[in-house]
């Protein structure tokens, strides 16, 4: 069974369990799948004649969102799967040289992976990010706080994201990727937290 396909309860009697997971990336995937459910809410809500200017932009943010939600979904099961095959390679046999290189190369692969699954996923909460704060402006006053917290949910998600990454990348020994890794973790940083400002302040100008 799918880990979405589980009751709320199960999966929080499973995170808070004595099994590695799902963990934070699990976690913070499912996070970021309820900032964009907030989104997708905030635009079917925008809808009717006294929307009529915007209607179209609602309609596609919404669809955007139900695509981000799905995105989100698989990310927790990569998360999962990801951890799944490090520890799957710690456990290969190490007696040979042959076996100790084989090793070392299935443990970088899964280290690579494990850093990937985050990266995308803060990625794609960023991205979340930018389409919410086109409809800021816009959106049903009614449940403009909502997209506010979407807004908070969406950034928590990235910043817990960004902890996996920082928490993998010392350990890879591919310099290029670990480069790329470090310069794509930077500016998703850089950008999160303004962007979820921006948001904020202007959900709270209009609930002023």
């Amino acid at each position: 069974m799918a880990t979405f396909d589980q009751s709320l309860h199960s999966f929080l009697t499973q995170a808070a369990s004595n099994s590695p997971t799902p963990g934070g990336g699990s976690v913070a995937a499912l996070v970021a799948a309820l900032g964009a459910s907030m989104t997708s809410m905030v635009g079917n809500l925008t809808q009717g004649d006294k929307f009529a200017d915007v209607q179209a932009e609602m309609t596609a943010a919404a669809e955007q969102m139900a695509a981000a939600i799905r995105s989100f979904e698989q990310l927790l099961e990569a998360d999962m799967s990801s951890f799944d095959r490090y520890m799957a390679a710690l456990k290969l046999p190490k007696d040979s040289a042959e076996q100790k290189v084989a090793r070392s190369q299935a443990l970088q692969e899964a280290s690579i992976k494990a850093t990937e699954v985050p990266l995308d996923l803060a990625r794609l909460c960023l991205d979340s990010l930018h389409l919410s704060e086109t409809i800021a402006d816009t959106a049903n006053k009614n449940v403009i706080s909502d997209l506010g917290i979407a807004a908070l949910l969406l950034e928590a998600a990235a910043q817990s994201a960004l902890l996996t990454v920082d928490m993998n990348l010392p350990g890879l020994k591919d310099l290029a990727r670990k480069a790329d890794f470090e310069s794509e973790r930077n500016r998703i940083a850089n950008a999160i937290t303004p962007l979820k400002d921006k948001i904020v302040a202007t959900v709270r100008k209009r609930l002023a």
